[in-house]
């Protein structure tokens, strides 16, 4: 495909369809192109010139057509892709094609990637209910498996239902997200009793209370939270209570240059600017119709736009779940989710504005978080590969843990004892998750599966709690 003959406005009607994934009529088009005004006859031209070269493709005819932007994959490209699949670090997520290109650019050495500032037009191209990154039918997905009560019930009903658990799994997940080492366990006796744990950074352990007072607002003010500043101030103050250079800082917006280690990209400069983005940002979000296109649009633009000092994606995963706690829909608590797949997602949306890795990883999380939590939910999830490989494993450790009426600190160093023990250095992360999650929700009527008598369960459990 020949790109030299691109003029700016055909690069900018390629950025607008950009954000179509299922399509633009070419009133939409033109809606969004404040930067190249034209006539409609120009426009026509404009696009039957991108189709002729193979970067557009038109679908439908007469007013139903519909336009959608041609993605060019070169075969270096290709190559990348496929060397990737076979090395994948989460070759449990199906990443789309467009998803793989996203995670081929970030994957390439720093010094490679070009230095990038905050584009404006990527906020300003978006149209609530108009611009979609989430197509209908993952929208019709995600919320066939998130429905978990009447659709009557007041706002945050079922978070309630779940609190508890909630407050554990998103509060661990996304200081996990962050680098924190605290292990499942180490953060449900945090959380319930308030003991830190041994030989651990007192950052991490306030980075995880913090944690739990944010998801306590969004849970208890469910039908007061929303996308405004009062909600989204406060949840960054929350979140970064203790934890910034400057204390003053905790739920304003900056006004000072920040950068991001590992990569080229540069966040906006300068307090009325970074202001005027943040209440569009808001504005925008509180717009969208659908709870999933809210939720992720926050996940996209918030980060980018970076209006805090620090803490901007833990308020993006928080806020990500206003809507969803507010329509009654499966919270997301980014069970699973890899960080370095994470990572690599955010920076595809900081170097190249592209959300399609963020967007397969977001549709997988969330799946996930349904099947964690959710008693309508509509399919099982397949078999974890890794539970059935370390199967007897998993189960023996479980059962040593009860038998011996182990105590929560007895239980974390008896798991990774056998961790360091029996598994490879990449592997012991997640035997330590999962075996921590099997002993939290072990209950008398899963006792057979170890082997346990209903005496040794009993023994164990006055222990326990």
């Amino acid at each position: 495909m020949d790109t030299s003959k691109l003029t700016a406005p055909m690069q900018n009607i390629l950025d607008v369809l950009a954000n179509f994934p299922d399509g633009a009529s070419i009133a939409q088009i033109e809606s969004v192109m404040a930067a190249h005004p034209a006539t409609l006859r120009t426009l026509q031209r404009w696009l039957a010139e991108l189709i002729e070269l193979g970067l557009v493709r038109r679908d439908g005819k007469g007013r139903a057509s519909r336009y959608l932007r041609v993605r060019v994959i070169s075969v270096e490209v290709q190559e990348k892709i496929q060397a990737q699949d076979a090395t994948s670090t989460a070759p449990h997520i199906a990443l789309s094609v467009a998803g793989k290109e996203v995670a081929v650019h970030v994957g390439q050495p720093i010094m490679l990637r070009t230095p990038i500032g905050y584009n404006r037009q990527f906020l300003d191209t978006y149209r609530p209910n108009q611009t979609f990154y989430l197509n209908e039918a993952l929208r019709a997905d995600l919320f066939a498996h998130g429905r978990a009560v009447a659709a009557n019930e007041p706002a945050g009903t079922y978070a309630r239902q779940i609190a508890h658990r909630l407050l554990i799994d998103l509060s661990w997940n996304s200081s996990r997200l962050e680098g924190n080492t605290y292990s499942l366990l180490e953060t449900e006796r945090l959380l319930s009793v308030g003991q830190a744990a041994a030989g651990k950074d007192a950052l991490e352990a306030q980075m995880i209370l913090n944690h739990k007072e944010a998801i306590e607002l969004l849970i208890t003010s469910a039908d007061e939270i929303g996308f405004n500043r009062y909600t989204v101030l406060n949840l960054h103050a929350l979140l970064s209570d203790n934890l910034l250079t400057d204390p003053t800082a905790s739920g304003r917006l900056r006004s000072i240059a920040v950068g991001i280690g590992k990569t080229t990209f540069v966040p906006l400069e300068g307090p009325q600017r970074i202001e005027e983005c943040f209440d569009q940002v808001l504005a925008t979000a509180a717009s969208i119709l659908d709870p999933f296109e809210q939720a992720f649009f926050v996940m996209v633009h918030l980060p980018y736009l970076q209006p805090f000092e620090d803490v901007n994606k833990r308020v993006s995963r928080l806020a990500a779940n206003i809507p969803l706690i507010r329509k009654n829909l499966c919270p997301l608590s980014f069970v699973d989710v890899s960080q370095p797949l994470y990572v690599s997602a955010m920076l595809g949306i900081y170097e190249i504005n592209r959300t399609e890795l963020l967007r397969d990883l977001f549709a997988w999380a969330y799946k996930r978080s349904c099947a964690r939590y959710s008693a309508f939910k509509q399919s099982i999830s397949e078999p974890d590969p890794f539970r059935i490989r370390h199967r007897q494993l998993i189960a023996d450790t479980v059962a040593e843990v009860v038998r011996g009426a182990f105590g929560k600190q007895q239980a974390i160093a008896l798991i990774r004892q056998r961790a360091q023990e029996q598994l490879s250095q990449s592997e012991r992360a997640r035997f330590i998750e999962i075996t921590e999650i099997q002993l939290m929700s072990l209950h008398e009527g899963s006792i057979a599966r170890y082997r346990l008598r209903p005496s040794e369960y009993q023994a164990w459990r006055a222990r326990w709690q």
